[in-house]
């Protein structure tokens, strides 16, 4: 369960008023202190987010934010910091306050919450049984929502709200199967890793790992090597490899020294699909061969790092794009969780394969896109239609 990615991992994020009981309902939840607890209004500052393990669900993140009715200048920005964080939402937990008649913010947060369509729960946290079923009681009528309870003292509700929150967690959808239907039980996979300055020393990076794990679990076989040494491992091979999955970087020159009949992929591409909409990605693919110089582009990345010489999205992407477009073409870069929530003023945006995403993350940016009516695609998806072998790779 600790190695767990967060990626990987169910995101159950607690949302409400100052004071209103978000971290104590969390360190409940998680049997140790998560959170600090204070009779201070404001003292959650930030998101916390803890890795644990939930009966029933399995390996989770729990977030605890600071009160969407913060006040003030630092206010102002906790609750900027509080709204973003729903974007890695997968269930939302509204702790309600004992008094439904002010439920103004109540009633925006859930109507924000279905806008992304993120499962919501609610639950009232009270050291009055009574009382405790009588305000959830009007609350659920206040929001046409089923609300929990949970007594502060005796924890007595807790068990019940797991299970409300397990039962949201089962209507997500999750693409569970990276390789799909491309790869079965006996096939020869050739997965192509171009080794270059950008590749990470004594390691692997995520998607090439999750690939790798995800073959060996379907009892495929899988062969790796470098771009170099494709040749070398195609012609060792008695018959063609089923499938062959490499670097969208790469995909011009893998892609001719395959046989037609091998299919095709790279680790973007079964990213797309993994966390997002390959629909929607390649219909931004349409759009992204009709630009001309004047367009406007967003390149976002999942990571933050360092940018190098060989970077992907802040070189090699961008010059391809010049290439094709001319110099005139405007083209801004975000990485980690700096996305505008503006996209307006952009004529497409083009997403790395997110593997430190979750997939609620990656389609709470495609709906972002989707209703500021900005078309988007995905790395992969991007090189293969700009190198001209979109109908060639397989999605």
């Amino acid at each position: 369960m600790a190695e767990t990615a967060r990626s990987n991992r169910v995101h159950i994020t607690f949302y409400g008023r100052r004071n209103v009981g978000k971290s104590s309902l969390v360190n409940a939840l998680c049997g140790q202190e998560v959170s600090i607890v204070s009779p201070v209004a404001g003292t959650t500052t930030d998101v916390v987010w803890k890795n644990i393990e939930l009966p029933g669900i399995g390996a989770s993140v729990i977030g605890d934010t600071a009160g969407y009715d913060d006040t003030g200048e630092l206010g102002v920005m906790r609750v900027d910091v509080t709204r973003k964080s729903i974007a890695r939402t997968d269930v939302a937990v509204i702790v309600l306050h004992d008094n439904p008649k002010e439920n103004a913010l109540e009633k925006e947060w859930q109507a924000l919450f279905k806008k992304y369509e993120i499962p919501t729960v609610f639950v009232v946290l009270s050291d009055d049984n009574k009382q405790d079923t009588s305000v959830s009681f009007v609350w659920a009528n206040v929001l046409g929502e089923k609300v929990t309870c949970v007594h502060s003292l005796t924890k007595k509700g807790c068990s019940e709200l797991l299970e409300k929150i397990s039962e949201s967690v089962c209507c997500i959808d999750d693409a569970d199967d990276l390789t799909y239907s491309l790869a079965k039980a006996g096939d020869v996979v050739v997965l192509v890793m171009p080794q270059d300055s950008q590749a990470p020393k004594g390691r692997l990076i995520q998607p090439q790992v999750q690939t790798l794990r995800n073959l060996l679990d379907k009892h495929c076989i899988p062969l790796c090597c470098a771009s170099e040494e494709l040749p070398q491992l195609l012609s060792s091979l008695v018959n063609p490899p089923s499938l062959v999955i490499t670097d969208s970087q790469v995909f011009v020159a893998v892609e001719k020294l395959i046989p037609p009949q091998t299919k095709l992929t790279s680790f973007s591409l079964l990213m797309a699909r993994h966390k997002g909409d390959i629909s929607v990605f390649c219909q931004g693919a349409e759009k992204l061969l009709s630009l001309n110089g004047d367009s406007k582009i967003l390149i976002a990345e999942a990571c933050s790092h360092i940018p190098q010489n060989e970077d992907i999205g802040r070189v090699k992407l961008p010059c391809m794009l010049r290439n094709r477009f001319g110099d005139g073409l405007t083209i801004d870069v975000v990485s980690g969780n700096d996305f505008p929530e503006d996209l307006s003023g952009y004529d497409l945006v083009i997403h790395c394969g997110a593997c430190m995403f979750t997939r609620r993350h990656v389609m709470y940016r495609l709906r972002q896109a989707s209703l500021q009516g900005v078309p988007i695609t995905n790395y992969g998806v991007a090189i293969a239609a700009l190198t001209g072998i979109l109908n060639r790779v397989v999605m």
